[in-house]
């Protein structure tokens, strides 16, 4: 478990537009032999095969394969439609799909494809995906067989959260911005860096097709519009060009002091688990799981360092408070070897309540009928 830090990166000013906070992320040495660029995909419904026997479907745009058109496209139809006799020959509304050989997948020598968030997303969805290993008598046989399959989380693209699309439109890029902190009712939704401040230019606008959990969505509709940290001078407290300079540098360190001590805290002060997913030279890609601890943030992510720890890339997901305790408690279970008596000794609950936790966060199919329906007569 190691703790996440934006090196060679420092903090601007923000930019404030309604509830959406950006911070711009500057490098002092843009990192120029490793560099990132945007492939459109034509669709954006993707099916990604992780292995042999798992597969991962989402919105991914730079399905489920319901029909193939007569042209041998494959399309996803747009829930049900009736059609008349006169129409039985005109082909269904569809929607385009893509599918994609793992989430990241080497296609040159010196070229990796890799589908961004989407491997952390992968992630967290793997998490104890194989479900119970031993076949304890509590579990269905479901839960034995399947494990979690199908696993589901639900999320929302950026063009979704209120005043986002806006403020990527009308703020102003930094001079060397390599990244940016988005914040929504001054709320950590995600961070987004880059190795060059070119492919910051280049990428600044797919943050709008990001997907963004329940929280931010939650509070861009909701919340109210945050105030502008604005640093104001005492005209008797300078006299001088000089003394000037040294006031705006003071207040541009305070503000960055500020935010990645506090705003952004929640985040960098948080202890993660590493999976290395790929090596490319010097440089490697690994994606990170939170702790899940109760009642603070969580955010899952993946990220680029070289050998040196600097940090390339990185894009971050805020998991919501549901995410988060389906996350604690895999990660209880699993560590008590899905044992219900002993996982519920370690949280310090009775067997009747865990198991009542484990439906209310949706989990409720991976126990026997006969058990969930004791413990529910229990709690009546």
């Amino acid at each position: 478990m190691t703790d996440l830090t934006l090196t060679g990166l420092s903090t601007r000013p923000a930019q404030v537009w309604g509830g959406v906070r950006l911070v711009p992320l500057v490098r002092q040495e843009p990192i120029e032999d490793l560099r990132l660029d945007a492939r459109i995909y034509d669709a954006d419904l993707g099916v990604v095969q992780v292995d042999a026997r798992s597969v991962y479907s989402s919105y991914i745009p730079h399905g489920f394969v319901a029909d193939w058109t007569r042209d041998g496209t494959p399309a996803a139809a747009y829930g049900t439609q009736l059609r008349g006799p006169a129409e039985r020959d005109r082909p269904p509304s569809r929607a385009p799909l893509r599918f994609h050989r793992r989430m990241a997948r080497r296609t040159d020598r010196n070229r990796l494809r890799f589908l961004p968030l989407h491997l952390a997303l992968e992630g967290y969805l793997s998490l104890h995906f194989g479900g119970p290993e031993i076949a304890w008598e509590e579990w269905s046989r479901r839960a034995i067989d399947r494990g979690l399959s199908p696993r589901v989380e639900e999320a929302y693209v950026g063009a979704q959260v209120r005043g986002l699309g806006d403020a990527l439109r009308v703020f102003e890029i930094h001079p060397g911005q390599c990244g940016v902190v988005v914040h929504v009712a001054d709320t950590l939704a995600a961070v987004f860096v880059v190795p060059h401040p070119d492919d910051y230019r280049a990428l600044h606008s797919t943050l709008v097709h990001d997907l963004y959990g329940e929280l931010i969505h939650h509070h861009a509709t909701y919340g109210m519009p945050v105030a502008d940290f604005r640093p104001r001078v005492v005209d008797s407290s300078v006299r001088s060009l000089a003394e000037l300079r040294a006031w705006a540098r003071e207040q541009q360190e305070g503000w960055a002091a500020f935010h990645d001590r506090v705003m952004a805290d929640g985040l960098l002060g948080a202890d993660y688990t590493y999976q290395r997913v790929h090596t490319m030279g010097r440089y490697r890609l690994s994606r990170f799981l939170p702790s899940f601890e109760r009642q603070r943030e969580n955010h899952i992510g993946e990220l680029i360092t070289d050998d040196t720890g600097r940090l390339a890339y990185l894009k971050t997901f805020r998991l919501s408070e549901n995410q988060v305790r389906r996350g604690h408690l895999l990660t209880r279970l699993a560590a008590c070897g899905w044992n219900l008596a002993e996982t519920a000794a370690a949280l310090d609950v009775t067997e009747r309540q865990l198991a009542l936790r484990i439906e209310a966060v949706g989990f409720g199919h991976l126990l026997r009928q006969d058990v969930l329906d004791r413990y529910r007569a229990q709690a009546r």
